[in-house]
């Protein structure tokens, strides 16, 4: 596993036995060797503060066959272009879109081509609060000290400002308005006030390469919807869900086959069975079979990344319990954890699915299918 920034996805021991493993290290470590290479090899123009040109950080997300550069994202090309164009200028970049299209990878992969770093994250919520986004302090050297720079206790946005990096603001529309405001200044002006200090410490001056990645679902819209003041800062971009069937098996093919073997299973998932997975997932997800009939959907988020969640859980259940890879029985025995989140009818809609539906389909996994629709709770 490689290795960077500092951090190590796996290391040996003093007494020689390997340390845990990290279940899932960050982009700049996973693809380490890569932001290397077009490091070293990267001639073109870059915007002041970026780790790699923008040519570099496209190939890096995008991948680049002939270098040995792997695809990270599945999605527009324009897309891309638009998100690095972004972050080049003084506005941030917000991206909104349904759940499970890969927003979070997507910033996670921009911010560790842009910085370097994609670990400077913000997760919003309910109770997130102005402290754990801009700074909080070691109240023990407060009391003794008073307020000084070395009892500051610098949060993501002090610190992305401060050292020229991307912080990754995940989930905003989950944070009260009061909470997201705090951003104006940073976007607008650059600059973060500490009115506890004086003199040169009262003000945090960003460096080049500091810019902010959001991310919204739609789904939460009307939650907590930005002010208008806040959102003229942001360029917005949609991430939309993989149209394409066969680009999306192979995702989910290639997805789950990484986890699967990080999980310690040594046989490949069947193509078969995931085929089955991502046709059942877009049916449900539309409400429309592949041959064009109308048929329930359902309200649970039937994404491509909650595909790889139960094609993850299909072959530990298959290895685990009986030594292969796993099965459309098991299939069944998955999905109801998926499709049952939300609301409780679901779990209705997706058993007549398997019993309306499923039967419909030719092909022996389907068969299998719908042979364990009884293995379905309730």
């Amino acid at each position: 596993m490689s290795a960077g920034s500092g951090r190590t996805a796996g290391a040996v021991g003093a007494d020689g036995g390997a340390t845990p493993r990290v279940q899932r290290p960050p982009a700049e470590v996973r693809y380490a060797d890569e932001l290397a290479r077009l490091r070293a090899e990267d001639t073109a123009e870059r915007p002041p503060g970026w780790a790699l040109s923008l040519q570099a950080a496209r190939r890096f997300i995008l991948g680049d066959e002939r270098a040995g550069i792997r695809r990270k994202f599945v999605g527009d090309p324009s897309l891309i272009d638009r998100a690095l164009v972004t972050l080049a200028t003084s506005r941030g970049l917000m991206l909104v879109g349904e759940p499970g299209t890969a927003k979070s990878l997507l910033s996670e992969l921009l911010a560790a081509a842009v910085s370097g770093d994609s670990t400077l994250t913000i997760q919003g919520g309910a109770a997130t609060t102005e402290d754990q986004i801009k700074y909080s302090w070691n109240y023990a050297l407060l009391v003794a000290e008073g307020p000084s720079r070395r009892s500051l206790v610098p949060a993501p946005l002090l610190r992305g400002m401060a050292e020229g990096r991307v912080v990754r603001f995940e989930e905003i529309t989950r944070c009260p308005l009061e909470v997201q405001d705090c951003l104006l200044s940073p976007l607008s002006d650059r600059v973060l006030a500490l009115p506890e200090l004086t003199g040169d410490d009262a003000m945090v001056f960003a460096q080049e390469g500091f810019n902010i990645i959001a991310t919204a679902n739609t789904r939460d819209r009307g939650v907590n919807d930005m002010s208008s003041a806040l959102k003229r800062r942001f360029n917005f971009e949609t991430v939309f869900p993989i149209a394409d069937f066969d680009t999306e098996l192979t995702l989910v093919v290639a997805e789950a086959g990484e986890l699967l073997r990080r999980s310690g299973v040594t046989v490949e998932p069947r193509r078969d069975v995931l085929e089955v997975l991502v046709t059942a997932f877009r049916e449900l997800r539309i409400g429309q079979t592949s041959r064009g009939d109308a048929m329930e959907r359902l309200s649970a988020v039937m994404s491509t990344a909650e595909a790889v969640s139960v094609a993850h859980a299909v072959g530990l259940r298959g290895w685990f319990l009986r030594g292969e890879p796993g099965t459309a029985a098991d299939l069944v025995s998955c999905l109801a954890g998926t499709a049952a989140k939300d609301n409780p009818d679901d779990l209705a809609r997706l058993r007549r699915y398997l019993e309306q539906q499923a039967s419909r389909h030719a092909g022996g996994q389907w068969k299998e299918l719908h042979t364990a629709r009884h293995l379905l709770p309730g």
